[in-house]
């Protein structure tokens, strides 16, 4: 891959993610989250470039904390999340500042990651970029469908709540705040 598309991959993954962090947006009930982390990947793992092969341990083990950071990120993204339950049984959700605080604190990790591994003379490239967001993408994605999972069935699924329009409250249903 040119130098050129790999920066414009580097900058669309940025931009999904900051588009994605704080915007609400629907949980599609588990049918496509795992597209995007498996996109990422195999794009990652069919570059050259993932390990240095002058110094492959230590390579490897840069590659293998990117990934542990990407994973922790995107478990502290989706936790910090909020989600909830509409009135029609969709389900949502939106990013906090406190996910902010934690994609930040996520970046500045892996810069330190790439600093160690540029002051011991290992080449990283981004395909190991890449294969970081694709863990975070992959733990967000995992942990959120969960949470969702846990408000229980929506209306028409057997739920027996009726949606607020059927309801004499009128109240707002409960959203989940982290």
């Amino acid at each position: 891959m040119s130098g050129a598309l790999e920066i414009l991959l580097v900058v669309a993954a940025v931009l999904l993610i900051a588009f994605r962090l704080f915007r609400a947006q629907r949980i599609d009930g588990g049918r496509r989250w795992w597209l995007l982390p498996a996109i990422l990947a195999v794009v990652a793992l069919r570059q050259p470039g993932l390990v240095d092969h002058t110094h492959p341990s230590a390579a490897v083990t840069l590659l293998l904390l990117n990934v542990l950071v990407g994973l922790l990120t995107g478990a502290a993204w989706a936790w910090t999340s909020r989600v909830w339950r509409e009135a029609d049984g969709s389900l949502w959700s939106s990013g906090s500042k406190t996910a902010g605080a934690v994609w930040c604190g996520g970046i500045l990790i892996r810069l330190a990651l790439y600093g160690v591994g540029s002051s011991l003379g290992i080449s990283q490239h981004t395909p190991v970029l890449l294969l970081g967001l694709a863990a975070t993408f992959l733990a967000r994605g995992l942990l959120l469908n969960r949470r969702a999972a846990l408000l229980g069935p929506s209306y028409g699924e057997g739920s027996g709540a009726l949606p607020s329009a059927h309801r004499n409250d009128r109240a707002p249903l409960p959203k989940d705040h982290v």
